[in-house]
């Protein structure tokens, strides 16, 4: 397929992270379109991630923004009105991912609850997506490819996990990735 060409709501958007057969894939030599496809080739479905498979974060409610952050420095001027703009260094971001908190996704002993404060670097794709695609998440023509995709990958932690327990609407909680590089992307399929 192609980027995606109209207005739309990102509904099936994903985030995934990379696994091999020993944790969470190391960053590949190069950090090429190529190699980084490779990481997400077969999605695993039984929580023992093998090499070149990727696990989805599931029930997302809500996704941060994606992309490179400005580097723009407000610097205030003594005697006027407004500050000057200048260009600085961008720092790597964080993003918080807001989900519906299902505890057995999370628990110690699975591979995503494993990563929670481990500090273990993991590679991640953002995948943006106004249709499912029929074909599942790889990064492959068969998968993202069977719908018009826009998507990212970056290195990163995730660094911590908050529950927010409701008395009205499903449990939350919220986690905190820390990227530990610039964002690649954005590609298509």
């Amino acid at each position: 397929m192609s980027h995606i060409a109209s207005i739309g709501a990102g509904m099936f958007s994903d985030m995934s992270v990379a696994f091999d057969a020993s944790g969470p894939a190391a960053a590949p030599g190069t950090m090429s379109k190529a190699n980084l496809d490779a990481l997400f080739a077969t999605e695993c479905t039984d929580n023992t991630p093998a090499a070149a498979e990727f696990i989805r974060i599931a029930n997302v409610r809500e996704f941060p923004a994606i992309g490179t952050p400005p580097n723009i420095v407000n610097v205030p001027v003594f005697g006027q009105s407004v500050s000057q703009q200048i260009q600085g260094q961008a720092d790597a971001p964080s993003m918080e991912i807001t989900l519906n908190y299902v505890p057995t996704q999370w628990a110690s002993g699975v591979p995503l609850g494993d990563l929670v404060g481990s500090g273990k670097q993991c590679v991640f794709r953002f995948s943006l997506l106004n249709s499912a695609p029929s074909g599942g998440y790889a990064s492959a023509v068969g998968g993202l490819g069977t719908t018009q995709n826009t998507y990212w990958y970056f290195l990163g932690k995730i660094d911590s996990l908050l529950v927010t327990p409701s008395l009205s609407d499903s449990n939350q909680a919220t986690i905190a990735i820390t990227l530990q590089s610039v964002v690649y992307g954005a590609y298509t399929v």
